[in-house]
């Protein structure tokens, strides 16, 4: 939920902050006032890019910042983690800059942020719907998406756009092979036994350091093992040894200290001298246990190098790149299609064709079931809407050949009245209509919506009276399960607020300045008179708007 709005110098603000509580609010003024400066700032602020152009005249830079309640979002509390974004466990805090040069700047509990990681937070926090939705309506695509959110099935849609380009890549590297079909037996029969003759050394990773370094041991073992009895005997075994001469001396100063505290300090250190001693005595016998001429192990080890110097040499590479190389030259000759070459990626491309098939087929079955949910949620409240008899559905009409996005297109259809046929959606619908029609269907996708604000930016554009009044009630219902902020100029939306701001611009001596104003009762009887009387507001339509706030 959307907890504080902060702006400074944004468009026509100077400074302004606003506190937001649950269920529905408000946003109303006179045209051009700059009621939608909110929804502006807070799209800026949820990783929409932004222009110079929103920095107010004669300021050097804009600021925004919002505060969110955090608590019950877990994924994205988990999310802020693994970026190293996390702040207090229950508000997040999102702050954005913006110089009039141009340059940005995002925060995300005061760190610095990507404006990537600012959408991926506002998707899951905030949904806006614009004032000009109802034209994206028009488009199959736009449909598509609504549908699939709508059923919960945006991964699964995914999911089938991989598996479809997997597919055609497949078919891709079929077809390439078929036209180079020569060329590529040929180099897919040297590729075999090179691959052969290398697969038989099985050279491993990091292997010729391995050997290069047990050559080293192995070829002076008689000389590590005499240099090794050698210390031993002098920190150790002969008498006197470094170990005696100094356990005596130790001693000897030990005695002393006891006149003169002032060698306490030097008895340490020769006191950590002499268990630093007793663990090299103690490693280097371990050590010489371990060492030992070995003339067979240095035989095979010799022999092994050479082998793999040899085909090193041969194939002009690093004895230590011959695994890579091998995993190279694997790799192309599984895209070669392998030892069975063309039937090998005729093979792939039917798998990938079934796999595609598959998730496209559960797609599907999820998209009908969906649709007609959706389709009757729709219809039900469009009724409301002065469009009785009307009716939604959504068709999903076969494909000639199968793409990217399914097996089926998704075409949002309309009947204006119950005996007459459902026809598509760009075709029937009046403007009023549509933005009627747009308004119920977001009104019934946002209360399956996971986001907890819900943004209407002007929706009730088109409509008034009874109807608008309905979209109050709509709107005040859907407040009940997320927090809902509009922006209205109809009296009958705004009367049915929880709570209301009003937006007015003031012309002062130097410039026009935006401010808004959170409204008491009596502040929102003046507000809704504005808004039913224009500018001469009489006590008429004063005792309307209290009428309208009473009933709502």
């Amino acid at each position: 939920m959307l907890l504080s709005l902060h702006l400074r110098d944004f468009v026509i603000v100077d400074e302004l902050d606003l506190s937001f509580g649950p269920g529905f609010t408000v946003l109303s003024g006179e045209t051009g006032a700059g009621k939608s400066i909110l929804i502006d700032a807070l799209s800026l602020l949820l990783g929409q890019r932004a222009e110079a152009g929103v920095v107010r005249h004669g300021a050097e830079r804009t600021e925004l910042s919002a505060e969110f309640a955090l608590a019950g979002r877990d994924a994205l509390a988990q999310r802020l983690r693994d970026w190293a974004l996390d702040g207090d466990d229950e508000v997040l805090l999102l702050r954005r800059t913006l110089d009039a040069g141009g340059r940005s700047r995002a925060f995300v509990n005061g760190r610095p942020a990507t404006l990537a990681q600012l959408r991926e937070i506002g998707e899951t926090l905030v949904d806006i719907h614009g004032q000009h939705a109802h034209q994206s309506l028009m488009r199959a695509e736009a449909q598509r998406e609504l549908l699939d959110a709508y059923a919960g099935q945006a991964e699964p849609a995914r999911r089938v756009r991989a598996a479809f380009q997997a597919w055609k890549a497949a078919e891709d590297k079929l077809a390439q092979a078929s036209r180079h079909a020569g060329e590529y037996a040929a180099e897919r029969e040297r590729l075999q036994w090179q691959i052969e003759e290398l697969a038989a050394l099985r050279p491993a990773p990091a292997e010729w350091a391995e050997l290069q370094n047990e050559h080293g041991r192995l070829s002076h073992a008689a000389s590590l093992i005499e240099g090794g009895r050698q210390a031993l005997a002098a920190l150790s075994d002969d008498e006197p040894s470094a170990q005696s001469a100094l356990a005596a001396v130790q001693s000897r100063l030990a005695d002393l200290a006891r006149h003169d505290t002032g060698l306490n300090e030097v008895v340490e250190l020769l006191a950590a001298a002499d268990a630093n001693l007793s663990e090299a005595v103690h490693a280097l016998r371990h050590y010489a246990d371990r060492v030992e001429l070995d003339p067979a192990r240095l035989g095979e080890v010799e022999r092994r190098m050479d082998d793999i110097y040899r085909l090193a040499r041969k194939y002009r590479i690093e004895p230590d790149q011959l695994a890579d190389k091998l995993a190279g030259w694997q790799a192309r000759l599984d895209e070669l299609g392998g030892d069975e070459g063309i039937e090998s990626l005729e093979a792939a491309v039917k798998s990938a064709e079934a796999s595609y098939r598959k998730l496209a087929g559960q797609l599907g079955r999820a998209r009908r079931k969906a649709a007609e949910a959706l389709g009757r949620a729709v219809s039900g409240e469009m009724q409301a809407m002065a469009m009785a008899g009307s009716r939604f559905e959504i068709a999903l009409l076969p494909l000639d050949a199968p793409a990217a996005f399914g097996l089926e297109q998704v075409e949002f259809q309309v009947a204006p009245h119950a005996s007459a046929p459902a026809r598509s959606l760009a075709r029937v619908a009046s403007g009023g209509e549509l933005s009627r029609i747009s308004l119920a269907l977001q009104v019934v996708t946002s209360q399956v919506a996971a986001v907890p604000t819900l943004i209407f930016d002007e929706v009730d554009v088109g409509i008034g009276g009874r109807v608008a009044e309905i979209v109050g009630k709509l709107l005040k219902k859907l407040g009940e399960r997320h927090q809902v902020l509009c922006v209205t100029h109809l009296p009958q939306v705004a009367a049915s607020g929880d709570r209301q701001y009003q937006v007015s611009k003031v012309q002062t001596a130097e410039r026009i300045v935006s401010s808004i104003a959170a409204l008491d009762e009596a502040g929102r009887v003046e507000e809704i008179a504005r808004m039913l009387g224009g500018v001469d507001i009489t006590d008429t339509t004063r005792r309307h708007a209290r009428e309208m706030l009473g009933y709502a």
